[in-house]
Order: C-alpha cells, then sequence, then structure tokens
C-alpha cells in the first residue's frame, strides 16, 4: 500500500504562494475548490501535529471540540467547509499574495473592475498572457510593493490554481475564489447557477424593451427574484453590495445579456 504523501510546508513560518498552493492541492484531494469532510478532518488532524511540532500546542484535548472551535473561527460562513480565502487565513502565507486580495483590494467591485479592464472581448475568461496584467493593477490597488520575479511568481501560481485544463484561460467564478469568503458575491450564486435557457428567459423577462441590457433597478429585482426563488436569505446590505458588484461589469450603467451571464450561469457563453 502506498505510504501517504506528508502535507507538505504546514510547519514553516511562512508559505509562499506556491507552497500555499501546493497544501491547498494536498488537501482539496478531490478538486472541488473545498477542503470538507475527510478531507478537512485530515487537515486538521496535520495541523495540529505541526503546530506541536512547533511547540504551539493547545490546552484541550478533545479532537472533536477542537475541530469545532477552529471552524468557529475560521470557517467565516459558516458552511462546514474551508474554501481558498479562508485557508489564506488559518495559514501564515507570504503576506503580499494573498493578504492583498484578503483585506486589500476593499471589495469584490474592485476585482469585477480590474476583471472587465482584461476581458476586452467580454468572453467571461482572461487569457493567460493578460493576467500579469490583472494582477498587477490588484497589487498596486492593494498598494502592495512587488518586484517583477514577484508578480511572475504569483502569475505563474495563479495560472497553476485555476488553468486546470491547460487552456491558457481563467475564468471569473475561479478567479474570484482568492477574494475573501465575506466578500466573493460569486459563492452565493453556486448553488443557483442557471442553464442558458433559463438564464434567457429570465434576462428576457426584466429587459421589457428588448433592448438587450438591464439597468440597475432591473437587477436589483432580478436579484431579488432569484433569492426568492431560490429561498436564499438576503438582507438589503448584501444586495446592495452585490448589485453593486455585478454593476461593476456594466457599460455605462447597462448590463448586457452577456456580461450577466458570465455571473449567473454554469459555464461562461462560448
Amino acid at each position: 500500500m502506498a505510504v501517504k504523501q506528508q502535507a507538505p510546508y504546514l510547519h514553516l513560518a511562512e508559505l509562499t504562494a506556491s507552497q500555499f498552493l501546493d497544501v491547498w492541492k494536498h488537501f482539496d484531494a478531490d478538486g472541488n475548490g473545498y477542503i470538507e469532510g475527510k478531507e478537512l478532518e485530515n487537515f486538521f488532524q496535520e495541523l495540529e501535529s505541526a503546530r506541536k511540532g512547533a511547540g504551539v500546542d493547545s490546552k484541550n484535548d478533545n479532537f472533536g471540540e477542537k475541530m469545532k472551535e477552529f471552524m468557529q473561527k475560521y470557517d467565516k460562513n459558516a458552511d462546514g467547509k474551508i474554501e481558498m480565502a479562508e485557508l489564506a487565513q488559518i495559514l501564515p502565507t507570504e503576506e503580499n499574495f494573498l493578504l492583498c486580495f484578503r483585506q486589500h483590494v476593499g471589495s469584490s467591485s474592485e476585482f469585477m473592475e480590474a476583471w472587465r479592464k482584461y476581458d476586452t472581448d467580454r468572453s467571461g475568461y482572461i487569457e493567460a498572457n493578460e493576467l500579469k496584467g490583472f494582477l498587477s493593477d490588484l497589487l498596486k490597488k492593494a498598494n502592495r510593493p512587488y518586484d517583477e520575479p514577484k508578480l511572475l511568481e504569483y502569475t505563474q501560481t495563479i495560472l497553476r490554481m485555476f488553468d486546470t485544463n491547460g487552456d491558457g484561460k481563467l475564468c471569473l467564478s475561479e478567479m474570484a475564489r482568492l477574494l475573501p469568503v465575506q466578500e466573493n458575491f460569486l459563492l452565493k450564486f453556486q448553488g443557483m447557477k442557471l442553464a442558458s435557457e433559463e438564464f434567457n428567459a429570465i434576462f428576457t423577462f426584466y429587459d421589457k424593451d428588448g433592448s438587450g441590457y438591464i439597468d440597475e433597478h432591473e437587477l436589483d429585482a432580478l436579484l431579488k427574484d432569484l433569492y426568492e426563488k431560490n429561498k436564499k436569505e438576503m438582507n438589503i446590505q448584501q444586495l446592495t453590495n452585490y448589485r453593486k458588484s455585478i454593476m461593476s461589469l456594466a457599460d455605462g450603467g447597462k448590463l448586457y445579456r452577456k456580461e450577466l451571464e458570465i455571473v449567473l450561469c454554469n459555464e461562461p457563453p462560448m
């Protein structure tokens, strides 16, 4: 029987961007974008041993209780799973890389604005050769110093994270996993993704005059209806934030079909 590979780097005081990714890939065994269930237990156990080895020991010996405390602290959206942005808050990751996405990009609106600038053909993808500019923009907004070698390392790491099929393109909902969980409004739509036919019917319903775009008020109504239909809770502040983020993709206050499709559909439009 093959010996299970030891989790890399958990004992280190600080991880580089690519070491962080190695840890992520080690534990997200099924590659679904979460560490959950058995993966989560394995992660917690190995993290505990690494902490013990480093002399950081907790008073409590009950594994179940310790894990519960750990999840209360780090599982920010209380869904019982650890996402990439949550893991970045657990591990001592090299500051420049993930902190800039977590604490300093400010909002998903800024992320979406940067996305819109680089997804020039509105395909729902950023080509790999545009990624460097996209990251450079986010780092500048975050007021984070970086040099060319670092920028290249970040670019390569993000390509390794998301370009799983090697086609040289990255899609919006994948990249948004870098955002803090509280800010990542795209996660909120995970269980509500629409098929193309359903999306077209909804868009046509809200685009009353058939202009091919909807405005902020129509988007507001569309989001409320979508949430009610899916029996999801949402307060006014959240709705305002999601609307603002999505409207960052709009063109002069006009949100075209293709932009909204990138957010609400299972796959970006072909």
